[in-house]
């Protein structure tokens, strides 16, 4: 069904598409030049643009700075009341204003060329007061906003965040920027959660529930009820993970049970994972109704030696599961 929402709706969508489509094919060479630019910077991005540039200038600022490239946003009116002290010789500015006319961006710009602190801009209006004072200068396609009317920023900002967008992942890209170190700068939240290696979430030391393989079972039930995972592992005289024992294994020997001995009773050649698995992997592990695994807890193991052991309830307190 359409009705006049919908189609306003469409229409600055596929507006907004054509001119991310045409920003793709006006890139040339500048952008070359503005990632060495980035890279040659011994210190910080400092990423400025005032109003609606200036909302965009900060998403850039925080995506660059989650990927291996040190990035802070300024205020541009705050520069000029002492904030320019943030900004060093060592650093590169990123400056942002579709007109290339923004005035609060005046003395920012000045600064930069003061003390020779290289500048890169996005802009518009090659011309223009931004344009003309960059080192290197990165042009918009002057198209019309998706309003219709050229009032409302809208094609040009979300061409501004895509062009953010593509410099941020170059250079992670060039950095050789793994997921492992995104994780490092990002450890909250659903994308860390993911992130997650068993090692950040396992119990070890003497939370481990372990025993011998002729420990009485008398003495493997309190250790199994003190560390109050369900599980004990079976580890034999070297030290290696023999078997586990669990629920299932107590109630398939209940006839006897205190009379045997832990490797009576243990399963033996258990599920394990390693600590540099993700965590996502362990849950997947235990999950595995497919093949009759529906269990809670895993061992983690370095070679065959128990180092740990990881809870599904551990994945699910970081939102995993």
């Amino acid at each position: 069904m359409s009705t006049p929402f919908l189609d306003t709706a469409r229409r600055v969508i596929r507006t907004e598409a054509e001119a991310l489509g045409t920003l793709a094919e006006t890139l040339d060479g500048r952008f070359r030049d503005a990632i060495d630019l980035l890279l040659n910077a011994k210190g910080r991005v400092i990423v400025t643009g005032i109003g609606k540039s200036g909302h965009i200038a900060r998403k850039i600022a925080a995506t660059m700075a989650s990927t291996g490239t040190p990035a802070q946003f300024v205020h541009p009116a705050e520069a000029s009341h002492g904030d320019l002290g943030m900004i060093t010789s060592a650093d590169v500015v990123l400056a942002i204003s579709n007109s290339g006319e923004a005035p609060e961006l005046a003395n920012l710009i000045a600064y930069s060329r003061r003390f020779s602190i290289p500048l890169l801009g996005i802009t518009s209006v090659e011309g223009s007061s931004l344009g003309r004072e960059c080192d290197v200068v990165l042009l918009l396609p002057r198209l019309g906003e998706a309003c219709g009317t050229g009032v409302v920023p809208s094609s040009s900002t979300t061409m501004t965040l895509a062009l953010g967008d593509a410099l941020a992942i170059a250079l992670m890209e060039h950095r050789a920027f793994t997921p492992e170190n995104f994780r490092d700068f990002h450890p909250g939240g659903k994308l860390g959660a993911q992130l997650s290696r068993v090692s950040d979430l396992m119990h070890t030391g003497d939370a481990l529930p372990l025993i011998s393989l002729d420990t009485p079972m008398s003495d493997a039930l309190i250790e199994i009820s003190q560390k109050g995972f369900g599980v004990v592992g079976v580890q034999n005289p070297d030290g290696h993970l023999a078997g586990i024992i669990t629920d299932g294994d107590l109630r398939r020997h209940m006839d006897g049970l205190l009379g045997q001995r832990a490797q009576d009773v243990m399963t033996p050649s258990p599920t394990t994972i390693t600590p540099d698995a993700l965590a996502e992997k362990a849950v997947a592990v235990m999950n595995d109704g497919n093949k009759g695994r529906g269990i809670t807890c895993l061992f983690v193991v370095d070679g065959p030696k128990p180092v740990g052991l990881i809870h599904i309830h551990d994945c699910l307190r970081v939102g995993l599961g």
